[in-house]
């Protein structure tokens, strides 16, 4: 990859086998059963991605766009390394972190605290830079004296302050975020958006996902629309979404 690029994908697509039911009879179940056998299971393949290629530099601020289903959260994952692809590749560069579910990478059983030092050091960070971050990072997540109760017991509102306090302050070169933000109350989603345009924010590349589309437009610069597992535009985020809305208006005019 050349100096600038970040992330590069090639041909990539991404293969799901669907468990599609058993459409047998009720006469093929019960012989089935009474010969202590399963009946056949009927697949049906998905393809979440097909033949997708894009390039990502440093510093940008890119936004994924598209329908249910369109793919967006597939290559978020493939990003991470979370799965592979089925055919193509993905080349990544520096440390990654996402927040593509709530309360991913938290141990349930371990306090707000542990966990911080936990992700902290899956992000590859040692005990002594996150303890130089501790502080920053407890102050932003603002969970008071649920620092050191077990997650297990988290609101959900709980564990996105917790978990986008520890990756946007693990300073990734990557950060990958998946609606997770419309989880937490409206004045803390206000101080995220805050923070993701902040000082500081310049050299780091953000990928994000979100129905919230004035969100959207203020932290990100590009947007790439993916439409049946393939990018249909990729251009200035406004203008992507205005393709966005073009192209299913009836399922995005809520946002």
């Amino acid at each position: 990859m050349s100096s600038d690029t970040i992330i590069r994908a090639v041909g990539v697509a991404k293969r799901y086998r669907i468990h599609a039911g058993a459409p047998v009879s009720l006469h093929e179940t019960l012989g089935h059963a009474l010969r202590l056998r399963r009946p056949p299971r009927q697949w049906q393949e998905f393809w979440a991605l097909r033949d997708l290629s894009l390039t990502i530099r440093r510093g940008e601020k890119v936004a994924f766009l598209g329908r249910n289903g369109a793919g967006k959260s597939t290559l978020l994952k493939l990003v991470c390394r979370i799965t592979p692809p089925t055919s193509g590749y993905i080349d990544v560069e520096g440390r990654v972190a996402s927040m593509l579910e709530v309360g991913t990478g938290f141990h349930p059983e371990l306090s707000g605290r542990d966990n911080i030092f936990l992700n902290a050091s899956i992000l590859g960070l040692t005990r002594r830079q996150t303890l130089e971050r501790f502080d920053r990072i407890t102050a932003f997540a603002d969970i008071g004296a649920f620092l050191d109760t077990p997650v297990k017991h988290f609101s959900s509102g709980m564990y996105v302050r917790l978990a986008f306090a520890v990756a946007a302050h693990t300073e990734p070169d990557i950060l990958v975020i998946d609606e997770v933000l419309t989880v937490g109350d409206v004045a803390f989603r206000e101080k995220c958006r805050e923070h993701l345009t902040g000082h500081g924010q310049a050299d780091r590349t953000m990928l994000m996902v979100s129905h919230e589309l004035e969100h959207l437009v203020r932290v990100a610069t590009r947007g790439v629309v993916l439409d049946q597992g393939q990018v249909c535009f990729d251009g200035p985020i406004a203008d992507a979404i205005d393709h966005h809305r073009r192209l299913r208006p009836a399922e995005v005019a809520r946002g």
